[in-house]
C-alpha cells in the first residue's frame, strides 16, 4: 500500500507548487476494531407510543346512526361511535371522507352551513344535543381548529374572553387571573408567557398560538375537547409539545382528534376510527387497528396504498 508520505514524495514538484499546498491527508477507516456506537438521544414522549394507563372512564358522548347531508350529498353515513372520558378518539381517513364533518357535528357547528342537515342521534351524558342550548353545548364540547386563531388582543384577554362570556357581569382582571393562569398551565404555556400576560397574542409563535387557543377552550371548562388537525400548521417540535399536551389532558377530558398524520394517530389515539367516503370502515384500539386491521380498506390505507 502506498502511504500518504510516499504519495507526496512521488508527486511532481511542479504539481506541488501549482497546487499551492500539500494535498489533504487521506482519511482511513480502521476495520480491526469494533465501530463506536453513538449514544441514543433521549426520546421525546410524543415520539413514542402513548404510555400505558388505566381503563377509560364513562361514555360522555354517544353517536348513534349519524348521517350528515349537504344538500343531496351524504357526507357521513350511518356512523355509530362512543366517546369516552379519559380517552383520545382519533378519526383518520383521506380528504373528503367525512371525518371533519363528523367532528363539527358533535357541537352543532355544521348547522352554520345552510344546506346541512342531520339524521340519527348524538347525546352528551345521555341528553340529546338538540335539547341543549347551543352556546352551553359549545362550552361543554369545545373546538380547537386547524389554524391557530387567537384574537387580536393580549394573551390574558384571549383566555379571559371565554370566562367573560359565561357571566352576566364583567368580572375584574383580579377575579379572572387565577382561572386564566390555570388554563394556561393546563395548556403548557404559562411558563413561557408568565412574564408578560399583556403580550399581544398575535406575536406568539405558531405553536404558542395553538396552545393559547387550547387554553382558551379549556377556560370554558369543557367536558369534551374536539381538535381538527391541530398540528398541521406546526413544526415538528411544536407538534411534539401539542401531542404531549393531548396525552396529559385526556386524563380529565374526552378528546376527539381529526388527523391526516397516521403516526400521530398511532401515538395519541387510544381508539382509532377509519372513515372512507362517509362510511365508518373500522373502529378499534389504536395498536390493533395499525398492526392488525380487520378490513382490507384499512390495511390498504395504513399501508400507504392510497391516501
Amino acid at each position: 500500500m502506498i502511504t500518504n508520505d510516499e504519495r507526496e514524495r512521488r508527486m511532481d514538484p511542479e504539481q506541488q507548487s501549482s497546487s499551492g499546498a500539500v494535498p489533504p491527508p487521506i482519511r482511513r477507516i480502521r476495520v480491526d476494531t469494533s465501530p463506536t456506537v453513538a449514544p441514543s438521544r433521549p426520546t421525546h414522549a410524543a415520539e413514542t407510543l402513548r404510555p400505558t394507563r388505566g381503563a377509560a372512564g364513562p361514555e360522555r358522548m354517544t353517536i348513534d346512526g349519524l348521517s350528515v347531508f349537504y344538500g343531496p350529498k351524504e357526507a357521513v353515513k350511518q356512523v355509530s361511535l362512543p366517546i369516552r372520558q379519559g380517552e383520545v378518539l382519533a378519526l383518520i381517513g383521506p380528504s373528503g371522507c367525512g371525518k371533519t364533518t363528523l367532528l363539527r357535528t358533535l357541537n352543532r357547528l355544521t348547522e352554520l352551513t345552510a344546506s346541512a342537515r342531520r339524521e340519527g342521534q348524538i347525546t352528551l351524558d345521555g341528553t340529546d344535543i338538540d335539547d341543549i342550548e347551543v352556546t352551553a353545548l359549545r362550552r361543554r364540547v369545545s373546538m380547537v381548529f386547524q389554524q391557530p386563531n387567537p384574537f387580536p388582543m393580549s394573551v390574558f384577554d384571549n383566555v379571559a374572553y371565554a370566562l367573560r362570556e359565561q357571566g352576566s357581569k364583567r368580572p375584574s382582571r383580579k377575579v379572572l387571573e387565577p382561572y386564566v393562569v390555570d388554563a394556561l398551565q393546563r395548556a403548557g404555556l404559562y411558563d413561557e408567557v408568565a412574564h408578560d400576560l399583556s403580550h399581544p397574542a398575535l406575536r406568539l409563535s405558531g405553536g404558542q398560538q395553538q396552545r393559547l387557543c387550547i387554553a382558551r377552550a379549556l377556560a370554558a371548562g369543557p367536558e369534551v375537547l374536539l381538535m381538527d388537525e391541530p398540528c398541521s400548521a406546526l413544526d415538528p417540535k411544536s407538534t411534539a409539545v401539542i401531542e404531549d399536551l393531548i396525552l396529559e389532558l385526556r386524563e380529565s377530558l374526552a378528546i376527539v382528534i381529526v388527523t391526516h398524520n397516521l403516526q400521530q394517530a398511532h401515538r395519541v389515539g387510544d381508539h382509532v376510527a377509519f372513515m372512507y367516503l362517509g362510511d365508518l370502515v373500522e373502529y378499534a384500539p389504536g395498536d390493533e387497528l395499525f398492526t392488525n386491521p380487520r378490513a382490507e380498506r384499512t390495511r390498504d390505507y395504513v399501508g400507504g396504498v392510497f391516501g
